[in-house]
């Protein structure tokens, strides 16, 4: 095992803060991912919490402010889904080929995995606390630390209020029929389903209901989307997109990069994901780089919120092969052909065609 209980084959990425992924065959191996090779995205340590001392604050624009223990949490209606969590910066390893991309973390395909996650609905909580005219956006804040330009502050950010009641989004407390393992942000998580990792702040202690998005670094700045001319030396950070829902995109798991395949009959795998409320519609595969497509057979999703796998059956020539695939989701929306389409200098939202090379015969 690797630290947190994690599986020898995952792929570390960072070892502190910590941050590991699957290898691309084990996400593909179940529908939901296991604890033990679930992704893990962090920006600080992982914080001991004494879940007996542990409260949960509701502030801000709202008519009861609230200070709820877990046993108190566990009075609400409980709640249950499946959900895929996705990093933001996923695929950003591609990006790199085309350009550096410095200070950020060189993940593949990885950065993604599905869970059952059980809690309460956070829009029932925040009904007790009575929300007023005045909110506009919910604040998260987490009890993980970081330090950016030498200033150490705790990891947060925001989701619109309309989000944010919407019955799919959880306080969870448990993953995969299990409490939440420290790493994935026990006692207390937020799961925002169909939106970026980021905003599933882990080790959730405090929400604020405010009339702006949260002033925490990683809305505010960190988490933000440029056009391909913005860089670190011309980067004005109020320009930025705030990242919010994810793009439709998809991910050949089966065969790798650089793959020996032998001649003949091959079986492509992989996962499609649709963001917001969307769904995957349809799936297609290229073995030509691009130059002819077959549409793949979508197994069934049991759950709106959770990606979808696919794979297509094949015969292949000997030779140098590109494979290639592309999705599609329910508002007719696709993915860019070429990464330059999607580089930014933050490797965020890599949804282009994802290219797998590999040597047939």
């Amino acid at each position: 095992m690797t630290l947190f209980g994690k599986r020898p084959e995952t792929l570390v990425r960072q070892r502190s803060p910590f941050n590991v992924g699957p290898p691309p065959a084990s996400m593909r191996a179940a529908f939901v991912t296991p604890n033990d090779l679930f992704f893990v995205r962090n920006h600080g340590d992982v914080p001991a919490v004494d879940p007996d001392s542990f409260r949960l604050r509701i502030g801000g624009a709202v008519e009861r402010p609230l200070e709820l223990s877990l046993a108190e949490l566990a009075r609400f209606p409980p709640r249950e889904l499946a959900a895929t969590i996705q990093c933001a910066g996923n695929r950003r390893q591609e990006l790199v080929t085309l350009r550096e991309i410095p200070h950020e973390l060189p993940w593949g395909c990885e950065a993604i995995s599905n869970a059952r996650w059980s809690g309460v609905a956070l829009a029932d909580v925040l009904a007790a606390a009575g929300p007023t005219a005045a909110a506009r956006h919910v604040a998260l804040t987490g009890l993980d630390e970081t330090e950016r330009h030498g200033r150490r502050f705790r990891f947060g950010g925001s989701i619109p209020l309309e989000k944010a009641l919407a019955p799919e989004v959880l306080l969870a407390t448990a993953m995969n029929g299990q409490p939440l393992p420290p790493v994935h942000g026990h006692p207390l998580r937020l799961v925002v389903p169909g939106w970026i990792g980021a905003r599933s702040v882990k080790w959730l202690a405090e929400i604020a209901l405010q009339g702006e998005p949260s002033d925490n670094y990683f809305q505010r700045v960190a988490y933000r989307l440029f056009p391909s001319r913005i860089g670190p030396e011309n980067v004005d950070w109020e320009a930025g997109a705030m990242l919010g829902e994810l793009p439709v995109n998809s991910i050949l798991t089966t065969p790798e990069e650089g793959a020996r395949l032998p001649a003949g009959a091959t079986l492509l795998e992989g996962i499609a994901i649709a963001g917001g409320g969307r769904a995957v519609e349809r799936v297609e595969i290229s073995t030509d780089g691009g130059e002819s497509w077959r549409t793949a057979l979508l197994e069934p999703a049991p759950e709106r919120w959770t990606w979808r796998f696919f794979r297509l059956a094949v015969e292949l020539e000997p030779g140098e092969r590109e494979l290639v695939v592309r999705a599609w989701d329910s508002a007719a929306q696709s993915q860019p052909r070429d990464l330059a389409q999607v580089w930014n200098f933050k490797g965020y939202m890599n949804n282009a065609w994802h290219r797998v090379r590999v040597r047939v015969g």
